[in-house]
């Protein structure tokens, strides 16, 4: 790892006094701005322009108010956000998140994560993120439309199909989409592709629920090959049950590899005998239609164990599992120091990160420092963002392509992702290092595109 120097020191404490208390924002900014020290050597006229103190502050971010009505009549209030990041390349292309810790500060975070991803796809589009502070737990379908056309009410005035995509994230899947897309139409009179995510019965596309979890497996398997391995056989740790880890799942078992893990906030499963694709079809049905727990796995199949959560444990005791390759693919800072070297000394030499910013920076200085191919979310979580864009594509186009089509597009996508991040990495003196690659590989086309497009 790449000590920091006071130029570096001076950036990161200038982020944190102008954001106080956005702690997961300050995180998001640390990691990437000690990689942009040598690109920034190169070119002092980005310096110069202060390129990258632009980048860190957001174009524009949207507060709003979102009052609806219960089932019981009750009036209940939360606050709705949108965070436009950054427009350099392209609209801005990002999730909404319904969860009760949603803040600017996560949305912050989220977007600026999200500039530097979506720069890595090859695509033409900006980043941006937004949500809301509901707990979706528990509400109606009713509950759910109503919420979701009060906040689209407010969020369709900065919203369009050249201007800003929303898409999914935690707590907004289909069902949320749909809502929310019928009420941009009616409040605009137009049927555009302003949001993806959506169902392909009116104008979705197919992989598009699968796309980051086999982006991260399709990253894992060209970081393999990079250094003469496969995922053939490998054992492998996979945190969180949603459809990032269940997609994850399959496609290592699609690979020949052997997923052994699963995860919710209730705690996790260790199956030794392999989670296979029965084992799977069940976690699919328990997750999504019955809505139960991790733990039922264990009970239906005797071959597992349940451990259940330690909230004042400093850990998190699934990383302990002895495997070989690793995939956090649950929520950011699951794993931090002690968990990254408990992994490391169970035999893991590999980590792709299904989640978003999933490693503390304290876990990330082990995995790396001790030899760990390590691919960070904006680069191996990449694949949902990509198929959004090709989901904009069709829907721009009125076209459709199939399952086989946009597989092929996304196993392409993140080939070149990962060729773009090792490329990088060495011609600016960090090689193999994937985290400096994907930072260096995607603020290069932001900060060229931003340099072209003046002080704006």
């Amino acid at each position: 790892m790449n000590k920091t120097s006071g130029w570096v020191d001076e950036v990161l404490s200038e982020v944190a006094e102008r954001n106080p208390g956005e702690h997961a924002f300050h995180q998001a900014v640390g990691e990437v701005v000690p990689s942009l020290e040598p690109v920034m050597d190169m070119h002092p006229e980005w310096r110069a322009s202060r390129i990258l103190e632009r980048l860190i502050e957001p174009e524009r971010i949207v507060s709003f108010r979102v009052p609806w009505v219960d089932d019981a009549g009750e009036v209940r209030v939360n606050r709705g956000y949108r965070v436009e990041f950054n427009s350099a390349i392209g609209p801005y292309k990002g999730g909404l998140r319904f969860h009760p810790t949603v803040n600017q500060g996560i949305l912050k975070f989220l977007g600026f994560e999200q500039v530097f991803k979506n720069a890595l796809t090859g695509q033409p589009i900006g980043g941006g993120k937004g949500g809301s502070d509901l707990d979706p737990k528990g509400l109606s379908d009713l509950e759910m439309m109503r919420f979701c056309q009060s906040f689209m009410n407010e969020l369709f005035r900065h919203i369009g199909p050249d201007t800003d995509i929303p898409a999914g994230d935690i707590g907004v899947g289909g069902r949320e989409i749909g809502f929310l897309f019928g009420q941009y139409k009616r409040l605009t009179n137009t049927f555009t592709g302003v949001l993806t995510g959506r169902s392909i019965e009116w104008g979705g596309s197919l992989i598009r629920p699968e796309a980051t979890g086999y982006g991260a497996v399709y990253f894992a398997a060209e970081m393999e090959a990079a250094h003469g391995g496969t995922l053939q056989g490998r054992r492998c740790l996979v945190s969180g049950s949603g459809n990032v880890a269940q997609f994850a799942a399959e496609k290592l078992l699609d690979l020949g590899a052997v997923p052994i893990t699963l995860s919710d906030s209730s705690g996790f499963i260790v199956d030794e005998d392999g989670i296979d694709r029965d084992k799977l079809a069940f976690v699919s049905e328990l997750k999504n239609v019955r809505r139960g727990r991790i733990h039922e796995y264990a009970e239906k199949f005797r071959t597992a164990t349940f451990t259940p959560v330690d909230r004042d444990s400093d850990r998190n005791p699934l990383w302990s599992t002895p495997a070989d390759a690793a995939f956090p693919c649950a929520t950011e800072n699951e794993m931090n120091g002690v968990d990254a070297t408990r992994l490391v000394d169970g035999g893991c030499r590999l980590v792709s990160e299904g989640a978003n910013m999933p490693v503390t920076p304290e876990g990330q200085d082990v995995l790396r420092e001790r030899g760990v191919l390590y691919a960070p979310g904006k680069a191996a979580n990449a694949g949902g963002v990509a198929v959004s864009a090709l989901e904009m594509a069709q829907a721009s186009s009125r076209s459709f392509w199939s399952r086989e089509e946009v597989d092929r597009r996304l196993h392409a996508i993140m080939k070149d992702i990962h060729g773009n991040c090792l490329e990088a990495a060495e011609a600016y003196g960090r090689k193999d290092d994937y985290m400096d690659g994907a930072n260096i590989a995607g603020f290069l086309k932001v900060a060229k595109a931003m340099q072209d497009q003046g002080v704006v």
